[in-house]
Order: structure tokens, then sequence, then C-alpha cells
């Protein structure tokens, strides 16, 4: 049982790394490949069309693991996003790229929340927030080594190895999860293919706004009249993929709004912070480096949240979660016009207290709250709010940020825009107080 999970959480820490180093590697290098491949008009595309597919796929993958096992699913991703890899080093035109980056995020979308639902399956409450927090670490070295092997990449092969590095890690993480036996029991059922098509195009359209540059509002309407068919035939399917009984459960519906509302209000700091400091004569390593102060504080609150939820109950863990990420806003608020290397370093640290409170209970309160045949689907909801939340940040940050007068300008708008939803979050968790006490005693499992 040892060699089991040993294989297992190392297929998986192979599967996170290369899943979050392949974002972060393409914003430091996507101008050269532009450059290289022409059609700069498709730029934005070729981080969009990974972003959309990996979204929508997302609770997709979870449910189908609730039906079909998780290794079987788990091994699909690997092998999309291989073959997805594969192709994109071997792209022509920056459109090929842009389809097979999508490929690639089909894979990511199959990957990326099974390091929270197999750590549900094979650890018990107390340890999950080390595995968790173990996980999270693996986004703070891709942070700072995607940068790097970009950099090497570019400058002593070419931009190709970005994408061919893949290769061998996926193929590791295939080997590693070979002898991975289930302790979940998969419960057979029927597939709801006109669900799954719904929920993609109606999701899809809504993402579609963070790329175009007109025609939100038939986007808008399309994606919102695609999802009201998707509710309608959920109701009256046999097998739904989002059961909707899972969204009458107070406590996990409040759990994916509030993922969604701190997400929306200050996760794409990350994306904006290594910006503000290249700005100010900082380098690219540099730069990404105070990214690191995010993972140290997530690691230090992550590893003893799960005796903490034992101990405290979820509220007030995640009451102090929203508050330690509505105080990094306010400082946000009061970033020197000059720089400050260290001041940027210790708001990220008090991100990753916040992040590192809300991630890791929220994972699981939404797995014990809710029975075995539906943790997949519940924690990919989870991963899903979080990442619809940061979709909408960051778009409505660059929006903020490109509009402005002068940078810092706008770096004050967005940061501006994240307190006031880091605010509604609060609030939130305040409104949750005011009901019964929810404890780990409550648990559906």
């Amino acid at each position: 049982m040892k060699w089991n999970r040993l294989a297992v959480m190392a297929s998986i820490v192979l599967a996170v790394l290369i899943s979050s180093m392949d974002t972060t590697i393409m914003n430091t290098t996507m101008p050269r490949i532009a450059e290289e491949l022409g059609d700069v008009k498709l730029y934005a595309w070729s981080f969009a069309s990974y972003m959309i597919l990996c979204t929508i796929v997302t609770p997709l993958s979870g449910r189908l693991s609730d039906l079909f096992g998780r290794k079987k699913v788990l091994a699909v991703g690997i092998l999309v996003f291989l073959l997805g890899s594969m192709l994109c080093g071997t792209a022509a035109t920056m459109l090929q790229l842009v389809l097979y980056r999508g490929l690639q995020g089909l894979g990511a979308g199959a990957m990326i929340a099974f390091p929270a639902i197999i750590a549900g399956d094979l650890f018990p409450v107390e340890a999950r927030g080390k595995i968790q927090a173990f996980f999270t670490g693996m986004w703070g070295i891709s942070s700072v080594l995607a940068p790097v092997l970009g950099s090497l990449f570019i400058e002593h092969l070419n931009w190709r190895w970005i994408f061919y590095i893949n290769i061998p890690i996926c193929l590791a993480s295939l080997l590693l999860l070979v002898p991975y036996r289930e302790v979940y029991e998969a419960r057979k059922s029927r597939i709801n293919y006109w669900g799954a098509l719904w929920f993609g195009l109606g999701i899809g359209l809504l993402l579609f706004n963070t790329v175009v540059s007109e025609g939100f509002l038939l986007y808008t309407a399309g994606g919102v009249l695609f999802l009201l068919l998707f509710v309608y035939n959920e109701r009256r399917h046999p097998s739904p993929i989002m059961p909707m009984a899972l969204l009458k459960n107070g406590s996990v519906a409040w759990m994916n709004l509030n993922g969604f509302l701190t997400c929306a209000a200050l996760f794409g700091t990350s994306s904006y912070i290594p910006f503000y400091l290249q700005q100010h004569g900082y380098s690219l390593f540099v730069s990404g480096l105070s990214l690191l102060g995010m993972s140290v504080g997530w690691i230090l609150v992550g590893v003893p949240a799960g005796k903490w939820v034992l101990r405290f109950g979820y509220r007030p863990l995640l009451f102090t979660g929203n508050v330690l990420l509505t105080l990094s806003g306010l400082l946000l608020l009061f970033l020197p016009d000059e720089g400050g290397f260290w001041y940027v370093n210790a708001i990220m640290v008090l991100q990753g207290l916040a992040y590192g409170l809300l991630y890791t209970v929220s994972v699981i309160g939404v797995q014990q709250l809710v029975a075995a045949d539906q943790k997949g689907i519940s924690t990919s909801l989870q991963v899903f709010s979080r990442n619809i939340g940061t979709a909408a940040g960051v778009t409505i940050m660059g929006a903020l940020l490109t509009s402005a007068p002068a940078f810092m300008t706008g770096i004050h708008r967005l940061f501006l825009y994240g307190f006031i939803v880091s605010l509604a979050a609060l609030a939130s968790t305040i409104f949750l107080f005011s009901r019964r006490r929810l404890s780990i005693s409550e648990s559906g499992t």
C-alpha cells in the first residue's frame, strides 16, 4: 500500500509540474515564438485556447472519474497532454500552435483536479493539508524554474524544446501510475453527452469575452443560453454531470462561490507583480523569484490545515483566510511608485497564507460534505470555480492596466478592483458565520 501511494504521488507531482510550468513558461517565451511564426493577431489565442478548454474539461473529468475511476481518466489526460505537447513542438504556423495548445488544454483539464481528488481518496483529513501543500510547492518551483528553462531553451536550443521537455516527464508520470490500485470503487453509469456539449459551449462562449474586442453581448447571451440548456438537460438525465443536489448543499455552494470571488479578486496578482517589478528595472529571474513568497506562505499554513479543520472547524479558518487576503489587497493599494522588491515579497507571503488556508480548507470541505461517489465532481467543481474566477479577474485587471494613461495608474486601479472584490468575499464569509456552525462531523462520507 505504501508503494502504491508513493507511486501515484510521484505520478501526480510530475503531472502538476508540467501543467503548471507549461503555463508559466509560455508567459516568458511567447513573444519570441510569435516573432518566428508570425500572425501576431493570434497571440492571445495561444493562451486562450489552452485556458478555455482546460477550464471546460476540469469539472467534466472530475465527474467521469466518479463514474469510471480516477486512474483511467488521469491516464487519458496525461496522454492527451503528451500528444498536444508533441504537436506544439512541430507547429509551423501560429494557427497550428493555437489548435495544438487547445489539445494541451484538454489534457491539462483532465489532470489539474486529480491531486486533490486522489489525496481525498488515499489520505485521512488530518494528512491532506500536508499533501495539498506539497502539490502547491510544485507551482512555486515552476514559477522560478519555468523562466530559467525558457531562457535556456531560447538561447541555446530553440523554443520547441519548451514542449518537447514535457514528453519524458509525461511518460514517467504514466509509468508511475501503472501500479496504482484505486481505493475508490467507480460507479458505472451512462454519460450525459448532450449535457457535456451544452456545458462546454456555454462556458466556452463566456470565456471568449476574455480575448475578443467586440461582440461581448452576443457571446454572453449565447453562453447563458447554452448553460440554461445544460441545466434543463441535467435535471432530466439519470446520470447528470453535475448533480443538482450538490449545489443545494449550502456549505458546498458557498465554498464554490467564495473560491470564485477570492480568485477573481487577487489571484491575478501573480500575473502582474512580476510585470510591475520588471517595469522598475528588476530582471526576469528576480521578478519571478518574488512569487516564491506565495509558496512559502501557502506551505506554512497548508501543512497543518488538515489538523486545524478537525480542531476548529471550517468557518473560522475560512474567515481568517479571507481577512488575510483582504489585508494583502489593502497593502497592494500602497505599492511604491519606484518599485519595492521586499515590500512585494511580504505581500506575496501574506497572500500565500490566505490562499493556503482558503484552498486547502475548501478542498477538504467539499470532499467531506458529499457522498463518496460525488467526491470527484465536488472537488473539480471547486477547482472550476477558482479557474473561472481567475480568468475573470486577470481579464479585468488587464483591461484596467491597458486602459490607464500611465503604468502605475493602471497598477493602482487593478489592485483597487482586487481589494473591493476581496471585501465582497469577506462579506460572504461573515454571512456564513451568521448561520449554524459547520463542523467536520457533518461529513457526507
